[in-house]
Parts: structure tokens; C-alpha cells; sequence
């Protein structure tokens, strides 16, 4: 058996990595590739039942995060329909998840036209506001017309993830996606005084890294609220590690898009074939292992005061300049003075040759 495949929704997958909606799937050439790098299922950018304004330059690459003004499919519901889905159908080697936006109405035209296509859906809720009733509504109208597992993608915006999982599950839903972007976010140019990247309203969406923690958190909220879901974990995902953390946290399988925007598409290649040794690195046999296993919470409302490992010291000093309770000190070697130290774990996190142990 494959140790790296896995279910999602009563379908086998190679792997657990897919694409997310965006950029990189914005036709069925861009799509195949993707295939071709190893992807276990694929995903389109959103359809929806018009063409959208798109400001330019529109993507703002950093380190960590990508900034992105793009709103949906550049291209119409018709070229999709008639050029690149029966492509898609006829080359796909896994299955083809189609997102669509936005709202109920968007759904009674789209979910008919391109069921014949779709193995699975997943549906943005981004401009669709914080209204449960709203987003239930939208659930049951596409259910009016598909069967096909049906996956709702949440927004950070949401207030509770718990009873968007809750709202959606109970009109329908098979599972959800999580998270969409984060926003609205800005970026300002000091030289000309100006807004970049943004729409009129002069905001943006972030994704990428940086946003990974909280998609991490409500994937877990939602997992743990609602059991019986199926979660894609998306958010920040770039390396084999972050894969398992997802699946750690209750996801059935995963989404990544801006790292590979970051880092360069062969990120998917890379992470599919480091994942096995990955595995391995953590004590598990294969992807249905991570998701077969509960994570622990173990608090500690006391701590323990650090301890150095000298030899893997360099004598960078960043821990002494950092601490926020002056309670470490340099007098040949580090040292942590057990009254001041409040065992925060910063040092702990941040030291680069992991010589401070806690």
C-alpha cells in the first residue's frame, strides 16, 4: 500500500496535497501541470457568474506572505465550460474539485452547468458575509441540484468557526475548507505616497505562511465541534511538516498555493516526495496514521527555568536581547537566573542552533 494515500469524501487520493483556488489554476494548462508535479486531486480558481475587475500589478509576493487583489476567475463561466472543464475530464487523473463563488443566486445558475464536470465542489463564502442563515441557504439551493460532496470554504472573518461548521453541516454540507485569506489587509508605498496591490477600497487579502497558525486553529475548532465533517486544511502550508500538523489538527487532506507563489511551483514536487521520510522522521507509517491520531494538550501552569546545551551555543546573544525579563545574562557562558526568569519559552523558541532547552 501507498503510504501517502488517503480518503477524502469516499475518494482515494496518491497523496494529501492539492492545490488551493487561485493564480496557479486559473486554466486547465496551468491545472494539468500541477497534475503532473504530483498533486493528489485538483482544484479550479472560483467561477462565478461574471468577470471580474482586476486591478494591476495584483500579487504582492514577501517572505512570508503574499498579498493578492485578484477576486475570482478572470475567465467566464462559458470558457470554462466549453474549454477548459472537458480538458480537465478528459486528463485528470484524480479527482476535480470546481470552486464557485458566491452567492445563492450565482448557485442556481453555476452548480447545473458544471456538475457533469465536478467530482467534488467547494464553495467561497467570501463575499457572502458573516450571516449563518445566508451561508445555509446557499448550502441548500446547491444541494437542490448536486449530490457530489459539497465543500464549504470559511473565511477568517467568521466569529465562530464552530457554528459556521455547525450552520453547514446541518443544511447539507460534506465538509468545509479552511481558511480562506486573511483580511482586509494594506500595502502603502513610502516613495510615491500611494496604496499598492489593493481594489478601490484600497484593501487586500494575505495569505501564505504567515496566516498558518490560525488556519491551524480552526481547522482544529471545527474538527473538534463537529466530529463527523471532513476538513481541507489550507493556510500557510509549505513544507512536509506543516502537512502533518494539518492533518494532526483534523484535516482529511490539504491546500497550498502562495508558498508555491513564494518559493516556486516545484514546492509541490518537493513536498509530495519529502513526505514518506517525513513520515518516518515522526514515528508514523503512513497519512492515515497522522489522521488517526488524537492530539494532547498537556498544560503546564508552572514551567521550567531553561537550561543551555553549551557545545551548540554560539554566542549570538540573541536570547540575552530579547528576553523579556532581563533574566538572562552573559558571563562566558549564557546563563538564567531562576528569580527572574518567568519560563515565557521565547529563548526556548527563537535560539537558531536550539542550544536553550526547556
Amino acid at each position: 500500500m501507498n503510504p501517502l494515500e488517503t480518503k477524502l469524501a469516499g475518494f482515494l487520493l496518491d497523496n494529501p496535497l492539492m492545490p488551493a483556488s487561485g493564480p496557479l489554476v486559473g486554466d486547465a494548462k496551468k491545472m494539468l501541470y500541477l497534475q503532473d508535479l504530483g498533486c493528489g486531486a485538483l482544484v479550479t480558481k472560483t467561477i462565478s457568474t461574471k468577470e471580474p475587475k482586476i486591478p494591476h500589478p495584483c500579487i504582492y509576493g514577501d517572505k512570508e506572505f503574499v498579498m493578492n487583489s485578484e477576486l475570482w476567475s478572470e475567465h467566464s463561466k462559458e470558457t470554462w465550460l466549453n474549454e477548459f472543464l472537458p480538458e480537465l475530464k478528459a486528463k485528470k487523473q484524480g479527482p476535480l474539485i470546481i470552486s464557485v463563488g458566491y452567492s445563492k443566486e450565482d448557485m442556481s445558475v453555476l452548480i447545473p452547468l458544471l456538475d457533469p464536470f465536478a467530482d467534488m465542489f467547494e464553495v467561497s463564502t467570501h463575499y457572502v458575509g458573516k450571516d449563518l442563515s445566508v451561508i445555509q441557504e446557499t448550502v441548500r439551493e446547491i444541494r437542490r441540484h448536486t449530490k457530489k460532496p459539497l465543500y464549504m470554504k470559511i473565511s477568517p472573518h467568521i466569529p465562530s468557526p464552530e457554528d459556521f461548521a455547525k450552520a453547514v453541516y446541518e443544511a447539507g454540507a460534506t465538509g468545509i475548507v479552511a481558511v480562506n485569506s486573511l483580511g482586509p489587509t494594506m500595502k502603502i508605498d513610502l516613495n510615491t505616497r500611494r496604496i499598492v496591490y489593493g481594489s478601490d477600497s484600497g484593501f487586500v487579502w494575505m495569505s501564505g505562511p504567515s496566516i498558518k497558525p490560525i488556519a491551524l486553529a480552526v481547522v482544529h475548532k471545527i474538527k473538534s465541534a463537529v466530529p463527523e465533517m471532513s476538513v481541507i486544511g489550507v493556510g500557510g502550508i509549505k513544507s512536509a511538516d506543516d502537512v502533518l500538523e494539518f492533518l494532526l489538527a483534523g484535516a482529511d487532506a490539504v491546500q497550498m498555493l502562495s508558498a508555491a507563489l513564494i518559493k516556486g511551483k516545484d514546492l509541490y514536487r518537493k513536498i509530495i516526495a519529502d513526505l514518506p521520510q517525513t513520515l518516518e522522521k515522526y514515528g508514523f507509517s503512513s497519512i492515515e496514521e497522522v489522521k488517526s491520531t488524537s492530539l494532547t494538550n498537556p498544560v503546564d501552569y508552572v514551567g521550567k527555568v531553561p537550561t543551555l546545551i553549551e557545545d551548540k551555543c554560539t554566542k549570538c546573544m540573541l536570547c540575552k536581547n530579547i528576553c523579556p525579563y532581563h533574566a538572562i545574562s552573559f558571563e562566558g557562558k549564557i546563563t538564567f537566573d531562576p528569580d527572574l526568569c518567568f519560563r515565557c519559552g521565547l529563548c526556548i523558541s527563537k535560539c537558531p542552533t536550539k542550544a536553550i532547552q526547556g
